[in-house]
């Protein structure tokens, strides 16, 4: 018996296996019988962190984001790798990207990036206890990021001129608001 809404999959067409993600077309029996197809991203998932400086700025990055053919500035973030705990690589991805360390991460949310066609479901950590490593480990080869300081303010004004412009990196910005409020 099918639940209320549920497409069931009659058939599955791999169609690109790749290093971030895969993309399979699904064939799907509708609730009401009827077939239809579902292109989907399969993704490993992901994570983001909000770190917090000692004099309360949020550190963010900037790198240039090919699919939108612009830089954004965002809250620190990466894919999990296979069997990572979402932890690790929060600590990880808040090394290589920005240079700094932490012993203590504080579970935010987690939330599915693109329900729509994607499978991607991100975490978020935050951390006020970060501290600037000597020798930090290195970004990926691919990876240039630009480190960028600011205070809950000035986070916010860069998501109204849209210069901060992405899902994760706003939600931190209103989870930030939200605390700063309580």
């Amino acid at each position: 018996m099918m639940k209320k809404f549920e497409e069931k999959t009659i058939h599955t067409e791999q169609i690109f296996n790749g290093k971030v993600v895969n993309l399979q077309v699904d064939e799907v029996r509708l609730p009401n019988g009827k077939t239809s197809k579902r292109e989907l991203i399969k993704h490993p998932g992901a994570v983001a962190v909000i770190p917090i400086t000692k004099d309360n700025k949020i550190v963010f990055v900037e790198q240039y984001r090919k699919p939108l053919e612009k830089s954004l500035i965002e809250i620190p973030a990466g894919k999990l790798e296979p069997g990572e705990k979402p932890e690790k690589t929060a600590l990880r991805e808040l090394e290589e990207e920005t240079g700094y360390r932490s012993n203590q991460l504080d579970f935010v949310s987690s939330f599915y990036t693109s329900p729509g066609f994607a499978d991607e479901l991100m975490y978020i950590f935050i951390t006020k206890e970060i501290e600037k490593v000597k020798d930090p480990l290195s970004p990926d080869e691919d990876e240039f990021v630009e480190i960028i300081e600011l205070t809950l303010d000035e986070a916010i004004e860069y998501v109204q001129q849209q210069r901060i412009h992405d899902a994760k990196t706003n939600y931190a910005i209103l989870y930030l608001e939200m605390l700063e409020r309580m």
